[in-house]
């Protein structure tokens, strides 16, 4: 498969915006230091934040559609699916999965923080749904993702990209883990992307007896900041065990 993004037509903002504004300060800091006091180490850090700040635009502009859009090929669909993305945003992931639906659903859910993702609400995902033409595969709600409003076993594939780690606390974002898994039906697909504590997320599923469980690098391309801040995906299969006590 080549790397070539899929044509989106919609506009989906720039991810964690408020972290721009730390390099920002940074770059403008080390290069009036590097010029005034003519230190060559300020200019290898200006260099080095540049190059953290491009890659994190990539990723969030480019890279996460190539990768997402390889993930989501490697799943079997057959377009009858119920598909869940945990913290969908403006719904990057979320509309490329329902471009693979045709009598199935896309659901969404997300709290809409702003800090997530600039322009994060409701109506900029609806209207990159009309804007992708699948807006009569998605829905959306508004919730927490440690407190899901579904019933047990009611997704073929639950997903989430960069989302689980904003969830403050081990024992919420652990709880959020367990509402993936709760929600996603047997010989279901679990796929987890996030930038921390994925070890923490595997460690717990390997606790539920899921099957086919991988931790893996997903590369370059969704690097935030550099080769510092990469994002891992944790994937597992539900087995018919794995429901909590």
């Amino acid at each position: 498969m080549n790397d070539r993004v899929p044509g989106r037509r919609g506009s989906y903002g720039i991810d964690a915006p408020y972290l721009l504004v730390v390099p920002a300060v940074l770059i403008l800091w080390n290069l009036i230091d590097a010029i005034v006091n003519h230190r060559v180490v300020s200019f290898v850090v200006v260099i080095i934040l540049i190059a953290s700040v491009c890659s994190g635009f990539y990723t969030s502009r480019r890279g996460k559609f190539i990768v997402w859009s390889k993930l989501l090929d490697s799943v079997p669909l057959r377009g009858d699916e119920r598909v869940l993305d945990l913290g969908c945003g403006r719904g990057a992931v979320l509309l490329m999965a329902a471009e693979r639906l045709h009598t199935g659903r896309a659901v969404g859910v997300d709290l809409w923080h702003r800090s997530d993702q600039s322009g994060n609400s409701p109506k900029a995902t609806r209207r990159n749904a009309d804007a992708e033409g699948v807006a009569d595969r998605v829905d959306l709600y508004t919730a927490d993702i440690t407190k899901l409003p579904f019933a047990n076993d009611c997704f073929d594939v639950v997903l989430s990209n960069v989302a689980i780690h904003n969830v403050k606390g081990a024992q919420q974002r652990d709880a959020a883990i367990d509402e993936a898994l709760r929600v996603l039906r047997p010989n279901g697909r679990l796929m987890i992307a996030d930038i921390f504590r994925t070890d923490r997320y595997a460690k717990r599923l390997r606790a539920r007896q899921v099957r086919d469980l991988e931790r893996c690098a997903l590369g370059w391309r969704m690097w935030w900041s550099g080769p510092w801040v990469r994002t891992m995906l944790v994937t597992a299969t539900k087995s018919q065990s794995a429901h909590d006590d």
